[in-house]
Formats: structure tokens, C-alpha cells, sequence
């Protein structure tokens, strides 16, 4: 009855018909990363806890990855046929893991893992089925970028002095997934905040070297960039804001076109709001946004936002004509991109 009643509520704050919402049964709290191959999904959340779905996100079934349980499961990369990565973290920083299954998730291994008093992992981003990276806070003054090149089977770290020196208080944000994207073979980008500045770390050459750009994002403590998507190696946006005031009418929205060398403001998200997460979609100019006051979509680079629902979002993930974003209460929602596509039309240039 209980569930029942909860899927009521959610179902109620839902403003486009397109969604179908799923309780994770037996999960509570939130999950943040999301991934899918095939007609399989990952979801990876709190208390060492994920979830897979086996029939495109119409049922999942949650489990603790055994060792895991007093880590946060910060995101999760599907990387073929049963085969999924997931980066682990502890809440309060001190233990970085990478975790690994080839059998759909009847066992794991323990791929990686660095403790730390500063270690706090964010996300990662894969360009291929062998190839990933993942990032977190700065450790001993800089910032902390692994690689694979294995398929999550090993990591190394990249060497620190080829990464920009952190502002003071500049770290990242473990919201979504979200806050590293790829494009094509090589370009890598990382949003950042917490400081002076919110900055988007940049690569070309899958890590090996980096920069890093300023952005207009608002910046300060529990402020910055939370999410960057890019539809190919120029087109991208970021998205922020600050956590601590979930609604309100300021920026949110930065787009760039030269492969984030700079960065504009777009605009303000719909719903208003700070923005945890962002992914790309096929159409050109089409992003899909996440945060606690809901979903956006937009088809123009973020310059404009089209309210897609009010449910409080975490996690996002885009394959062809398909979103699947997840949140707090253990929910997990599939939108139809072709149904928001016939409802939302690009505004005249």
C-alpha cells in the first residue's frame, strides 16, 4: 500500500504523459548514476547499492555489491553484454574503487582503489567499450584523473603534474554522473566549483594534458558547474548552480561552440533552478537537463527550456530516443524523445 501510494504521488507531479516511472522495490534513497547496452540498464546508488534492469527499464531488481555496502556507488558505465563498471566512493571521502562485473552482476571484483583522507570520487565517462576515464576532488593540492584502457579490468592515475592547479576550495560534484562527458576518440571535459571560479577542465588527447577554461557559471562554496554534455567534439553546454538554493531565476545554462575554449551564458534552465545533470540527444542543439525543481529539454543549445516534468532529478542517461533519469525514493523514469520532440518545437532564430 505503501508503494502504491508513493507511486501515486510521483505519477501526480509527472506533466508529460510520456513517462513511464518505476520504484526500484526495496530502495529507498537515491541513485545517481545510470547507464544502458542493449536492452540492459545500470543504476547505481547509496549503501553500495545497484540496480539492473534486463527489459529496458520497465523492471529492476537492486543488490548490494558485497564490501560495498558503507560506499556511495557515484556512477555507472555499462560497457557490453553483462559487462558494467561502477566508481565507488565514500560519503564522507577516504576510499576511491572501481568495481568490475563480466556475469551480469553475480559477482564483482575490486579493480582499483586508493584511500586517502581527501580522495572523493565524482564520475567517469567512457569513448568506447575499452576506454574510460574518471575524476575527483583534488588530493594533496591537485586534481585526481584515472584511466582504462581495459575495460575497467585496471586504472592508472594520470601523473598530476599534467593537470591545472586547483583553485583554493575548487573541486567537483558527484550529482549525477554527470560532471565528465567525452566526444569523439579523445576530448574529455570536467565541470568544476567550490571556489572563486567555476572552471571546466579540458583534454584532447584523453588525458595526457590538460587545460583549464573560466566560465561565467556562478561560483562560490556548494556552487559551480554540476553537469557538461557535449553532442561532438565543438557543441556542448554545462550546467549549475548552487545546491543550497535548489529554485530561483539566475543562469544556469553555459554553451559553447569551440570545444569549451570558452563559454557563454544560454540562459536559465525551466524549471528554474540549479542544475544537477546534463546529457546530449541526437537532434541537433537537443539537450535534456535534471535538478531538483525537474526536467528540461531544449532544442537549441540551451538558449530556451521546455518543462518536461516536476520530479526532483539526480541521474541522467540518452540513447537515441530514449532518457532515463533517477532521483531520490529510489525511482527511476524512461522518457519517449519522440513524443517530447512532437511537443516541443525549436523557437524561430
Amino acid at each position: 500500500m505503501m508503494m502504491r501510494t508513493l507511486m501515486m504521488m510521483i505519477l501526480a507531479t509527472a506533466q508529460v504523459a510520456a513517462q513511464e516511472i518505476v520504484l526500484v522495490p526495496g530502495f529507498t534513497r537515491d541513485f545517481r548514476g545510470l547507464s544502458a547496452y542493449g536492452d540492459q540498464l545500470w543504476a547505481s546508488g547509496r549503501g553500495g547499492v545497484y540496480a539492473r534492469s534486463n527489459d529496458g527499464g520497465s523492471s529492476w531488481k537492486p543488490t548490494e555489491i558485497p564490501g560495498a555496502e558503507a560506499l556511495f556507488l557515484v556512477d555507472v558505465e555499462a560497457l557490453g553484454r553483462d559487462t558494467a563498471c561502477v566508481l565507488a566512493t565514500s560519503f564522507d571521502g577516504g576510499i576511491g574503487r572501481a568495481y568490475r562485473t563480466t556475469n551480469g552482476g553475480a559477482s564483482w571484483s575490486m579493480t582499483y582503489e586508493t584511500e586517502h583522507p581527501q580522495v572523493f570520487l565524482d564520475g567517469m565517462a567512457f569513448w568506447d567499450r575499452m576506454s574510460g576515464v574518471a575524476f575527483g576532488d583534488p588530493v594533496d593540492g591537485t586534481f585526481f584523473v584515472l584511466r582504462t584502457d581495459d575495460a575497467c579490468a585496471s586504472w592508472w592515475e594520470i601523473p598530476r603534474s599534467a593537470l591545472p592547479v586547483p583553485l583554493p576550495g575548487e573541486a567537483g560534484f558527484a550529482a549525477s554522473g554527470t560532471a565528465i562527458a567525452v566526444a569523439g576518440s579523445e576530448h574529455v571535459w570536467i565541470g568544476t566549483g567550490g571556489g572563486s571560479m567555476a572552471r571546466v577542465l579540458r583534454s584532447t588527447d584523453r588525458g595526457l594534458t590538460w587545460t583549464a577554461e573560466t566560465t561565467p557559471m556562478m561560483a562560490g562554496p556548494a556552487t559551480g558547474i554540476f553537469g557538461v554534455a557535449f553532442r561532438d567534439t565543438l557543441s556542448g553546454i554545462a550546467v549549475g548552480g548552487n545546491y543550497q538554493q535548489p529554485t530561483g531565476d539566475a543562469p544556469t545554462v553555459l554553451a559553447t561552440g569551440d570545444g569549451g575554449r570558452s563559454w557563454t551564458v544560454a540562459g536559465v534552465a525551466a524549471p528554474a533552478g540549479v542544475r544537477y545533470g546534463a546529457v546530449a540527444l541526437p537532434t541537433a542543439g537537443a539537450f535534456v537537463a535534471a535538478g531538483p525543481s525537474g526536467l528540461g529539454f531544449s532544442l537549441d543549445d540551451g538558449a530556451t527550456w521546455t518543462t518536461v516534468d516536476t520530479l526532483y532529478a539526480y541521474g541522467l542517461y540518452a540513447r537515441e530516443h530514449t532518457v532515463w533519469a533517477s532521483g531520490p525514493t529510489g525511482w527511476i523514469a524512461r522518457m519517449d524523445l519522440t513524443t517530447l520532440l512532437q511537443k516541443t518545437r525549436a523557437p524561430d532564430r
